[in-house]
């Protein structure tokens, strides 16, 4: 049967990360974050930006449209919120009365605040516009099945919480998907995670994977580390076989308060103060840090086996925040507990976006389920804006950049490789940007990972952030056993791996009760700078068919320096959301100690850029993140 023409427009909105997708019968076209556009990182907005994108990139109007699907059903997040209230009061009532303007005033008429944001995009007509409103974690889980190459598959999403749910264990058959266990608020995995993030000193909904970083640099062999689990195992927490959990809420504040949790009973808990955002990092921290994400992996590997045994499949698709923390997936990807595991490259709250379209396309509209390419039909996440030849060099005449131009691509290649083999930054600009969080090398800094000073160089001069925050290897997909221990692709950068054996440097048999830094700047491998303390590497798999370029230019350093791998950092820096424009790069480019920038088959040298000392002139205040 051949499937009626249908298109959605899938939004996420008013919380964080907003975000907008457009699929035709199932077919993604385009999907974006509003941030990218209003350079506000996590904007809560209306899309209306990322709305207008996907539109003009799909060549539909509102009113051709078959519906406006929103990711989360607000109505039962009011009614969760309400009984939470009721059922801790009469604490919170602060949070309380901060919370209800906002719901009466707005999030409860979400339709009427839909139609407003549309109208800011263009002057549509329709009056009776078809909205959905699917329950966030089938909209996290649409995101996941639909796009990957499985016909039979389990689900898992885990987050903080959606309107309930904060995890699901689900099914998907063909295109029918299936509810088939669920944990609730307020016992939350993401939740237990944020508030850790909390403690640590970074920002909640935006720092865990400042958290996760930070966890390499704790003492597996210490005490301390093996301590701070047991008191999360034995005070904030009871994990069930099955993989759900119970929280204390008397040591969190999430549910009805201002804060994470009760700073007074952490610091006796844990024998710490909170650290300040500021604040120095010092060992302690690097173990809490070490015990919550081995507790997580706890979590997530007792889940994924109730997932298994309810389903019996060999397959494994996840999304939700949580499925962002690639360290606890390469643990379950080395498990075996599913011979196959596919992770949705925006695993957060803006995919959901993607997932609500794709649900409504599939769920309410009964559409035939299309089956998707190897490995999935998100096209490497590469569903973002791209710009012309006309429009980067209208960008060059305003700001008066100079720039080599390459006729021929295999020209260009040389020149950057060679600049990156003799220790240079690049910025590396590309066709379509990405969609999710995560730079895939067309929004891209990259460095050359042998070089043992390019971590801290990175991130000190380049990203101005902090200086533990580890990088990511691009590698050579037909490379990639050679350098790590993995044998399979890693296309979104969401496993972590062990570099391999051969590749690594004796260390000193001191080496875990050195000082943080000291053990940061001990070298450690032959790919110094993508070498994590435990020697592990969080990767990314280049493949030629979705991403050619970038394919080429790694292989073109393979060829100068034997090594088919670089560093791969996002391009921005802190506070700031990756580049989504070519003036967006040029003005990072010039305000950092980059050396060299590439917008297509645009070269840019720094040093041939008028006033090019002067990197104040395009410094652009963000908000710390």
């Amino acid at each position: 049967m051949q499937n009626k023409s249908i298109k959605i427009l899938g939004i996420a909105a008013f919380y964080h990360d907003s975000a907008a997708a457009i699929c035709e019968n199932g077919k993604i076209i385009a999907a974006a974050q509003e941030e990218r556009f209003t350079r506000d990182k996590h904007t809560p907005d209306f899309p209306v930006n990322a709305i207008k994108y996907c539109l003009e990139e799909a060549g539909f109007s509102i009113d051709e449209l078959d519906a406006v699907v929103f990711y989360d059903k607000p109505l039962l997040k009011f009614e969760r919120l309400l009984e939470t209230y009721y059922k801790f009061s009469p604490k919170g009532f602060i949070s309380f009365a901060k919370a209800m303007p906002v719901w009466l005033n707005e999030k409860m008429f979400l339709k009427k605040l839909i139609r407003e944001g549309l109208a800011e995009v263009e002057d549509y007509k329709s009056k009776d516009l078809k909205m959905l409103f699917p329950e966030h974690h089938l909209s996290h889980a649409a995101s996941a099945y639909y796009p990957s190459p499985f016909e039979d598959a389990a689900i898992l999403t885990i987050d903080g919480v959606g309107e309930w749910s904060t995890a699901i264990i689900g099914h998907g058959k063909g295109a029918s998907i299936e509810v088939l266990r669920e944990l609730n608020f307020p016992h939350s995995v993401g939740l237990l995670y944020s508030a850790f993030t909390y403690f640590l000193g970074f920002t909640v909904n935006s720092g865990e994977y400042k958290l996760m970083g930070l966890a390499p640099y704790g003492n597996p062999e210490s005490e301390e580390t093996a301590r701070f689990e047991k008191l999360i195992k034995e005070n904030l927490i009871e994990i069930y076989p099955d993989g759900s959990i119970w929280l204390d809420q008397s040591y969190f504040n999430y549910a009805t308060g201002l804060r994470m949790v009760h700073d007074n009973k952490w610091k006796e808990l844990f024998g710490i103060e909170r650290r300040g955002e500021e604040g120095e990092l010092e060992q302690i921290h690097c173990n809490l840090a070490l015990a919550i994400q081995r507790v997580t992996e706890d979590i997530v590997l007792k889940m994924a086996m109730e997932a298994k045994r309810l389903t019996n499949s060999d397959n494994l698709v996840m999304a939700g925040g949580v499925a962002l923390n690639c360290v606890a997936n390469g643990k379950l990807q080395k498990s075996g507990i599913f011979k196959n595991i596919y992770i949705q490259p925006a695993a957060g709250d803006a995919g959901g976006a993607l997932g609500a379209a794709l649900a409504a396309n599939y769920i309410s509209f009964g559409q035939e389920r299309l089956k998707a390419d190897q490995p999935d039909s998100m096209f490497g996440s590469y569903l973002g804006p791209s710009y012309s030849s006309k429009e980067i060099e209208l960008m060059s005449r305003k700001v008066k950049g100079n720039y080599t131009k390459y006729k021929d691509l295999a020209n260009m290649y040389p020149v950057v490789a060679k600049e990156l083999s003799e220790g240079k930054v690049v910025g590396w600009f590309q066709g379509r940007m990405e969609f999710g969080p995560r730079a895939l090398g067309n929004r891209s800094i990259l460095g050359d990972a042998r070089n043992p000073d390019m971590q801290k160089k990175l991130n000190l001069k380049i990203k101005y952030r902090e200086g533990f925050r580890p990088f990511a290897p691009s590698v050579l997909a037909e490379e990639v056993s050679t350098y790590f221990d993995l044998d399979e692709p890693s296309p979104y950068m969401l496993l972590v791996a062990p570099v391999k054996e051969s590749r690594r440097k004796k260390l000193p048999a001191e080496y875990n009760s050195m000082g943080l830094w000291e053990r940061l700047y001990k070298e450690r491998s032959d790919i110094q700078s993508v070498t994590h303390l435990d020697f592990s590497a969080r990767i990314q798999t280049v493949h030629e068919n979705t991403n050619p370029r970038y394919y080429h230019l790694i292989k073109e350093f393979q060829r100068q320096t034997s090594y088919g791998l670089v560093v791969n950092t996002s391009f921005n820096v802190r506070g700031e959301p990756i580049v989504c424009t070519p003036h967006d790069a040029y003005r990072c480019f010039m305000s950092t100690e980059m050396d060299v920038l590439v917008i297509n088959e645009y070269v840019f040298f720094k040093q041939e850029q008028p006033d090019w000392e002067n990197k104040d002139k395009w410094m652009v205040e963000f908000k710390k993140d």
